[in-house]
């Protein structure tokens, strides 16, 4: 996408039109789409859209400082990028591509568990604090390797999810025949068929596709004309890997077929193998904190999947409160779900958020113009942040409390 057609974005919402224009319908709705009838889906815009903002006047915002701290890393924003598995669907620079973006802006990543790239790649890309989110295996010889993996490459946070005990089921994926393990219908290949510019990059790469095109030229040194010269390394760019697309959805497929239910044994264990940070995700009631800090959790995401996984649950922001009141200053909380704007981020923090988790405004971006759009809607998001903190008269995060929601 050139440069001059993201100048003409100006929210996640634009951004969300992009993707959907340039994704195949059954790869955006994995994207997009929720568990069910998506009521929870829906919830977690409603109950952000019903809380009320109360600027503060008299108060000298000349300068507005959006730095925080999370989990001990100084971040130049309240919000951090959530851990999402279906990157390399969206664009073939997928997680490194984020990873960047991350540290161009900033703020800490939380790689996915079933992240198309592996654990050691993204980390070589990264210059900003890493989270590694962990789907726990049954086979505990699985979770010992891969924590060992995970704590070589870098990684500072270990973030176990806690609310993926069973596989994933979701209507709209079963409809456009997008399954574990995934069988290629004639519906799928037509969905490829109608976005070829998409079809082209999941299956070859974009990096790598002059390499490609050249090779297969059949002008290329026949009827007395020359051969084109070899490409340099650098014009070339990194070698095309026909089979990354497939290991992006293997892995996918391994990280959400093979989980188990998360007990406080599995999070005892955590915190005696992994030295960082524990910080554990899916967490909605108030009653199961004190628990986990009791276990040693350092941080606890307030998630509901995003209405991916469960129809019929509460909106994170209805719950945030309780959950922080049973924290009482002993963890970090954090949020994700249905963040769009940077109102959004402004609100939950003034609920007592820490930080929020942004996730599927990212996922549009890389969709919609790959490294280039993940830049684009992060500074977006930080510009809101920034406004909506000025015409609030917060001019740090720290002043930032409830008394500007109502």
């Amino acid at each position: 996408m050139r440069a001059g057609r993201l100048a003409h974005v100006h929210n996640v919402e634009d951004m969300r039109s992009l993707a959907r224009r340039r994704l195949p319908r059954a790869v955006f709705d994995i994207v997009d789409g929720g568990a069910g009838d998506e009521v929870t889906l829906r919830r977690n815009r409603d109950s952000l859209d019903r809380i009320v903002l109360r600027p503060r006047a008299l108060a000298d915002v000349t300068k507005v400082d959006t730095t925080t701290t999370i989990l001990g890393d100084q971040v130049s924003v309240p919000f951090m990028l959530a851990p999402c598995s279906s990157a390399r669907m969206c664009h073939s620079a997928s997680e490194p591509a984020v990873a960047r973006a991350a540290g161009r802006l900033g703020t800490a990543f939380a790689v996915a568990g079933g992240a198309s790239e592996k654990p050691e790649v993204i980390a070589r890309a990264a210059t900003g604090p890493l989270w590694y989110q962990l789907y726990m295996k049954p086979e505990h010889r699985a979770n010992v390797e891969l924590i060992d993996r995970v704590e070589g490459a870098g990684y500072r946070v270990l973030c176990v999810t806690v609310d993926s005990a069973i596989k994933r089921y979701r209507e709209k994926d079963l409809r456009n025949r997008v399954g574990i393990p995934l069988k290629i219908s004639p519906q799928l290949v037509l969905a490829g068929a109608s976005r070829p510019l998409w079809a082209r990059d999941y299956l070859l790469g974009s990096a790598g596709f002059g390499r490609v095109a050249a090779k297969l030229d059949p002008r290329a040194g026949r009827g007395g004309a020359p051969a084109p010269a070899p490409a340099t390394d650098a014009q070339r760019g990194p070698a095309v890997d026909v089979m990354a697309a497939k290991r992006a959805y293997d892995n996918l497929a391994d990280a959400i077929s093979h989980v188990k239910s998360v007990t406080p044994e599995d999070i005892r264990w955590l915190r005696e193998r992994w030295d960082g940070p524990l910080v554990v995700k899916g967490i909605l009631r108030a009653d199961e904190v004190p628990l986990l800090v009791d276990l040693g959790v350092d941080g606890i995401v307030v998630s509901n999947h995003g209405g991916r996984n469960m129809d019929g649950a509460p909106a994170t922001i209805d719950v945030l409160g309780e959950v922080v009141d049973a924290a009482a200053g002993r963890a970090e909380v954090f949020l994700d779900s249905g963040v769009r704007r940077g109102s959004d981020v402004v609100k939950a923090v003034a609920l007592g958020a820490r930080a929020v988790l942004v996730g599927r405004p990212y996922m549009y971006a890389l969709a919609a113009a790959g490294e280039a759009g993940v830049d684009r809607v992060l500074d977006l998001l930080r510009n809101e942040v920034v406004r909506v903190m000025s015409q609030l008269g917060a001019a740090s995060v720290a002043d930032i409390d409830s008394s500007l929601v109502g």
